[in-house]
Formats: C-alpha cells, structure tokens, sequence
C-alpha cells in the first residue's frame, strides 16, 4: 500500500483551587495511621467527602503546565514555520537533558507539539469517513515530508517526521488487539512504520548519545518487527542516556510482558537488572518501574512478583521525588489502576490487595495536593488511545474517584468524628 493510498483510503473500522482554613486542634496522621478495609469505598458521595476533606486541588499541577509550555512552544514554532529555532531548542534541550519536574525530556516535548497538528488532522480523518481524503490530511504530512527532504541531514526534523508515522500508523491500528485490526489499517500501520525505520536508519550511531533519537528507535518497537534482546538493548541505551527519566522504563515492561513481545521470564529479569544499574538514581524504583504496565490485566505476573521488592521500590521512589504529580500517580495507580482490577485468581489478587493497600502510606506520608486528570487516567487503565470529549467533565470524574479513594483512607478518622486538612506538610486530622 502507497503512502498516498494509506491517506486518501477509508477506514474501516469545575475543579477547587486554595488552600484549606487551619481549624485547631491539628493533629498530625503519620503514616501506618489505622485505616479499616483496603477497598475504594463506594458509599459516600462526592459532597460529603468534601464536607471531611479539605484537600488542595489546583486547576493545573505545576506538571501539567510545564508540559503544555513546552508542547505549546513545539506547535507554535511549527506553525510558524519557524523550524531553524525550533531545531536548535530541541537540540540543546536534547544535550543539556532537560526535563519536567516529574523527569519528562523537554525536547519530546517540543518534538510532540511539532507534529500535533499533523496528527491530529489525521485522528479527526479517520473517525469521519467523510474527511478520509481530505486536503488538510494529505498536506500536513506531506509538509514534513518536504521540510525533512529540505534538510535530509538534520536529525531533529528527521524524529519529528519519524514520530508522527508512528502516531498516524497507530491511529491506523487503534488499540484492539492484532488480530482484530482489519488487513487495510494493518498495512497503513506497518506502512507509516517503515517510512519511520527509513527516515531513522542513518541516526542509529548518532542515537548512542541522544535520548531524543534513541527514544524514536524504542518506539519503533511497536511493530513488533525486531528481536527481543534488540528490543532490550534499545530502551537499556535510552534509560541509562536519561535515568532520572521514568518513561522508558514503563514502556520497557509493557513490551516486556507476555501481552506483547516478551515472556514473564525476561521481564522479570530486565526489571532487576534496571533496578541493579539504577541503584544510585532510584534505589529499588526501577525494579517498580519497569514492573508497573506490565503488571495490567496479567495475573501471571501479579502472581509472580516479589511483592516486597517492589514496594520497597515503591518507597525509593517517592524517597528520591516526592513532588505531587509522582505521588498522585502513585496513589492512583496502586488504589484504583490495579486496586480495581480482581481477577478471581488467588495469587494474583493477594498481590493486588497488597500493593493496593500503599496508597494508605502514599497519601498519609506524602500527598499535599490533588490532581485529578491523574486519577482520571487511573481509572481508564492510564490508556493513552482514549478520547476525551470533555476534559472538564473528565477531570470532574477523576475528582470523584480521587476523594472516594482518599477517604476511604481515612475513614477511621472519619468514622471518629474528624475531618482531614492537607497542608504543606501532609494531612492533618481537626473536629468536624
């Protein structure tokens, strides 16, 4: 199938900002603090938990707007045109690794707003048959065909045009499993796949020295096409190139699972092996980290998985980065993104309970603060597919599921009479 054909064809297929009033007496709730049941309680409605806690939740994390800084910095260069200065930030964010508060590289960043309108073109096109051809589809790739052929030796521009095949291949694809894809969106995923690989084969030794295009390589991954150990040896390079930054090793476990191209066996040995050279950055964390995708849906895995190593990795992390984001990610993950996922498999599900059980400490010894688009994620599995249709209404849901997890924390406390107010320096208990 042409690239011109993979364009042209039809598819088949309000939130609280402030601080809570100090209301004395205080009392400090340490961590370990008695909590009765594990579970996401169901009872209380979102006003009552409001009425008991007075937790801040700022209308965007200081993550989120530096993330948006950056993407809306990529998009707005782009737009202008203006790719000689977009090309230089990105390299020097690139060589200096800079990075998020929560570790997220600037120059992904950047190199996602360059190419959003491109793709975004692409996923309006696909979900409306009628606009499957349409002009604004078929000129915005080809324009970062045409800036990348006027530049062929510049790696950034070549990243860019690469990542955006991957993002349009996998909006070919969409999330079902390979074999539900139909054969036409296979062969428009495995196309824009390969003009990827093409554009990126000259950069394979230069990528040895930049996070930037070594992360462009591990996502070339996607498709399946290498071996494992080439699979490994990619994102090995990329987490050691930028340690401090959790995503690649996230990624490196889901690919790692028996789900998509790697057995119970080799995952388990590449998380201890990450955790053992990442020891002075994260302690046990890269052992959780790279264990934290793959263990979704996977009841072999939960089953299978040095429980204690990994909260005590758990711990390491939140030891070395205990900003807000880190901690709602955390908490949401633990409580609501596996919490929520039993199985019916003994082993599997003790496990879970277990791990699900953390988010009491997380929230008791680190949380400051609520962040609700997090927890909204959490509940969707973290899937990074999923439309949303309103984003006010998303965050309001993540809001809900966030309060009833927290307060069933807490609901010793509660049951006694007290209300929980989150300071600078943790929760704190007061009369009602």
């Amino acid at each position: 199938m042409s690239l011109l054909s993979i364009l042209t064809g039809n598819r088949r297929p309000s939130r609280k900002g402030g601080t809570p009033d100090p209301v004395p007496p205080l009392a400090r709730i340490t961590p370990g603090a008695a909590r009765s049941g594990d579970a996401v309680s169901d009872a209380p409605a979102q006003r009552q938990s409001a009425e008991v806690l007075h937790i801040p939740c700022p209308v965007i994390s200081a993550e989120e707007d530096a993330r948006d800084i950056h993407r809306q910095r990529g998009q707005f260069l782009a737009r202008q045109d203006r790719w000689e200065d977009l090309v230089a930030e990105m390299a020097r964010a690139d060589l200096a690794r800079d990075a998020t508060p929560a570790g997220m590289p600037v120059a992904e960043l950047l190199c996602f707003g360059a190419r959003a309108d491109v793709v975004m073109a692409v996923e309006h096109a696909l979900t409306d048959e009628n606009a499957a051809g349409s002009t604004p589809l078929i000129s915005g790739i080809e324009a970062l065909e045409h800036m990348l052929a006027d530049h062929p030796a510049c790696a950034c521009r070549a990243v860019t045009v690469a990542q955006a095949h991957m993002d349009i291949g996998w909006t070919w694809r969409g999330t079902v499993t390979a074999a539900q894809v139909p054969e036409d969106n296979r062969e428009a995923f495995e196309a824009h796949f390969d003009r990827a690989a093409e554009i990126l084969s000259p950069y394979r030794e230069q990528s040895s020295r930049s996070p930037l295009i070594r992360a462009a390589f591990c996502a070339l991954h996607g498709r399946g096409a290498g071996t494992t150990d080439e699979l490994v040896r990619d994102y090995e390079t990329l987490i050691d190139l930028h340690p401090d930054n959790p995503a690649p090793m996230r990624s490196l476990g889901a690919y790692l699972s028996p789900r998509w191209f790697g057995s119970r066996e080799k995952l388990e040995l590449e998380a201890r092996r990450t955790a053992a050279r990442l020891t002075p950055n994260w302690g046990a964390g890269g052992y959780a980290w790279v264990m934290m995708d793959a263990l979704a849906d996977d009841d072999a895995a939960c089953a299978q998985l040095d429980r204690e190593f990994f909260i005590e990795g758990l711990h390491d992390i939140l030891d070395r980065r205990p900003d807000q984001h880190t901690v709602n990610l955390l908490a949401a993950w633990c409580a609501v993104s596996l919490g929520r996922q039993m199985s019916g498999h003994a082993r599997a599900d003790a496990t879970r309970t277990a791990i699900a059980g953390c988010c009491d400490w997380i929230v008791r010894g680190f949380m400051t603060e609520m962040h609700p688009l997090i927890w909204a994620h959490a509940a969707q599995g973290f899937d990074n597919n999923i439309s949303i249709g309103s984003p006010r209404r998303f965050a309001s849901a993540g809001e809900t599921v966030a309060l009833r997890t927290i307060r069933s924390v807490f609901d010793t406390e509660i049951s006694a009479g007290q209300r929980i107010l989150f300071t600078a320096d943790g929760p704190v208990t007061a009369p009602l």
